[in-house]
């Protein structure tokens, strides 16, 4: 069985040294390369088209984020596991979009780090609790309807005229209702919607795409 070819991306000597001397206590594991800044992880990944780069996101130069996508891109083959002490969401989520396949934080132990450069190597998402938790957060927040799903019929119809920039007089006469209830149907959509006045319901409605910009 051939080993996972590992490539080491940190900043960090001492840290690089440290990695290399557990992968090689493994039978699976072969180092073939370590860098210490992004030039270096592009023309190691480009030479040796590793099977993993553990890859830090802090380094001189060009961050770890632009790094994954630079190695990914000259290297198809290769999986990104980033390895960092920083679990904010915004570094989670750029990691993932720039193509990790993994996020672990540098607390975690031996065996958990060796699964997850296997995991990686399979082509199989390896993520620290934290970072589970983050996209945990993402899908949940993904499923919930939008503000706009509150909107009856009518209020819609009365939003697509406020996006028109019919005044309530305009909407009025346009709908056969009496400006009061217009009025009245305009103060609940604003409710609904989350917003101050007609051209931030306005904006609302291009942006979640219930109206079209002429």
């Amino acid at each position: 069985m051939k080993p996972i070819r590992v490539l080491i991306v940190d900043d960090h000597e001492i840290v690089r040294e440290g990695l290399q001397i557990l992968l090689s206590e493994e039978n699976d594991f072969e180092v073939v390369g370590m860098a210490g800044n992004s030039d270096e992880a592009l023309r190691l990944a480009k030479q040796h088209k590793p099977d993993v780069v553990l890859m830090d996101l802090v380094m001189p130069g060009l961050d770890g984020i632009e790094t994954t996508k630079r190695v990914i891109s000259a290297s198809p083959v290769t999986r990104v596991l980033v390895l960092t002490t920083f679990s904010e969401d915004q570094r989670v989520r750029d990691a993932i979009q720039a193509g990790a396949i993994g996020y672990m934080l540098k607390d975690v132990l031996k065996s958990e780090l060796l699964g997850a450069i296997r995991s990686a190597a399979a082509g199989k998402p390896a993520l620290h609790p934290e970072a589970q938790q983050f996209l945990m957060r993402q899908i949940s927040g993904s499923e919930e309807e939008p503000l706009h799903a509150a909107l009856t019929a009518r209020e819609f119809d009365i939003l697509h005229l406020i996006a028109g920039g019919k005044s309530n007089k305009e909407i009025a006469l346009t709908l056969h209702l009496t400006e009061g209830t217009v009025k009245g149907y305009v103060s609940a959509i604003f409710d609904k919607l989350k917003v101050a006045d007609r051209t931030q319901a306005a904006l609302y409605a291009v942006e979640h795409g219930l109206v079209k910009l002429k």
